[in-house]
């Protein structure tokens, strides 16, 4: 809850957007984990207080100044029968496009379509919420069927899109088919489970929902927990729950984590800081299979013949996007939907995507930062109102591991080589290069 109003002369309370994970720091609020009371103005902040989400410092964040809503008119939660915006998926990227098109329309009819209750979060919270002792009510921010009559849209949660028809312009679904003028998918990714992986002996944490689930099962106590796959959703995961007091297994397919995107000298940098953690890693390690033993636990078969046992395992195996739906509807796909670079339209007509569920030039784009911008797009887009378009950029990593932060810029290319700028017990720096000019460059 916000601090009262402000009594210090300075003017209302602002807030300050971190452009690595956007987290929004309201002076009302503060920080009272990290020690900064509600009133903290930003100013007094201290230069070397850290996102608590990513770990970055004040110099990364920016004002911000949320725009103004138009206010919406009433909607029915009936059928509506004039096609408007259908937005297909309750997460960050669905509700950031029904809040670009409100600030600009209040009258546009928008049905938003999602699978799940359509709760607000911050879903880069979900890896470090463990260790902040945080629960699913403290990460919700806002109910969907409040977001929904604050936005002035028809919330349609727990229904899956089940079909696409481009040239009649509807969408059915398990609960009747809409009819739409323009069609928005932001539905995002799902975990990719390996099929030697029950996913009734898995959790696979993506969303609030599942992560919920997860924190029902350890909040009986410290335990041990296995975690399949040394990627950054693994890492990170990991560490949360290290620092929540349980006992954690690592198991990863290389000598290092993370070797996709991290040199040799920075993955051993991040596996000294797990380890020092207590989290054992266990390298060069397939997962074969699961199995239930009798005293509950789970058993994880490895490649080397050898097992292992967890109270808990989750698979942080990576992600995929959806195809069924925009395959059977004829749609460009390519490791997601394919979407112009400007325009963010998909190959069928009036159909638009963002967020994790789309490819640009057959990358995935699974990142939060871009999302505002892809939203504000496609807004434009729809209501005809002049816009620069989207111009992609490759947004800062920043791995969320507080005993190993690492941040990786640029566009790292695999396999070509690191050079070392600054190997010391304080810091590391490291630059890829092609010729003269640096393309992608790290700090740990």
């Amino acid at each position: 809850m916000s601090a009262s109003a402000p009594s210090d002369g300075l003017g209302p309370w602002q807030q300050f957007l971190c452009r690595a994970c956007g987290l929004i720091y309201d002076e009302g609020e503060g920080d009272p984990d990290s020690g900064l009371p509600p009133g903290t103005r930003f100013a007094d902040i201290p230069e070397d207080w850290a996102c608590p989400i990513c770990g970055v410092t004040k110099a990364d964040f920016e004002p911000y100044t949320r725009r103004a809503t138009v206010a919406p008119r009433p909607v029915s939660v009936a059928p509506q029968r004039r096609p408007g915006v259908v937005i297909v998926g309750g997460g960050v990227s669905g509700w950031s496009v029904a809040e670009a098109i409100r600030a600009e329309d209040a009258s546009l009819p928008i049905t938003l379509v999602t699978a799940c209750d359509g709760a607000r979060y911050h879903k880069p919270e979900l890896s470090v919420a463990f260790g902040r002792g945080l629960d699913p009510e403290a990460l919700r921010r806002e109910t969907g069927p409040a977001a929904a009559a604050r936005l002035g849209l028809r919330l349609m949660a727990d229904t899956v899109a089940v079909g696409l028809s481009t040239d009649r312009h509807a969408l059915r679904t398990t609960r009747g088919t809409l009819p739409y003028t323009h069609l928005v998918l932001a539905h995002g990714a799902r975990p990719a489970l390996p099929a030697c992986l029950d996913p009734a002996l898995c959790w696979r944490v993506n969303d609030l929902a599942a992560w919920s689930g997860l924190h029902a099962e350890l909040a009986r106590g410290p335990g041990a927990v296995a975690v399949i796959g040394a990627g950054m959703v693994g890492c990170e995961l990991a560490e949360d729950l290290a620092r929540a007091g349980h006992s954690v297994t690592l198991v990863g397919a290389d000598t290092l984590p993370m070797p996709e995107l991290l040199p040799e000298q920075a993955g051993r940098r991040l596996l000294a800081g797990l380890e020092g953690l207590g989290i054992r890693y266990r390298g060069h390690s397939l997962v074969r299979g699961l199995s239930r033993r009798p005293d509950g636990t789970v058993a994880l078969a490895l490649s080397d013949g050898t097992s292992l046992s967890a109270a808990t395992v989750i698979a942080a195996t990576g992600l995929a996007t959806p195809s069924r739906l925009v395959r059977s509807a004829g749609l460009a796909f390519d490791r997601g939907i394919v979407v112009d670079p400007a325009t963010l339209r998909t190959s069928g007509p009036d159909i638009f995507a963002l967020g994790d569920c789309i490819s640009l030039g057959g990358h995935p784009c699974r990142f939060i930062e871009p999302v505002a911008r892809q939203a504000a797009t496609i807004a434009g887009a729809i209501l005809g109102l002049d816009h620069p378009g989207y111009a992609h950029a490759a947004p800062v990593i920043r791995l969320k591991t507080r005993s190993a932060p690492i941040a990786l810029h640029g566009t790292p290319v695999a396999g070509a080589p690191w050079h070392v700028v600054e190997d010391s017990a304080q810091r590391l720096a490291m630059e890829q290069r092609q010729g003269d000019a640096v393309t992608a460059w790290l700090a740990a």
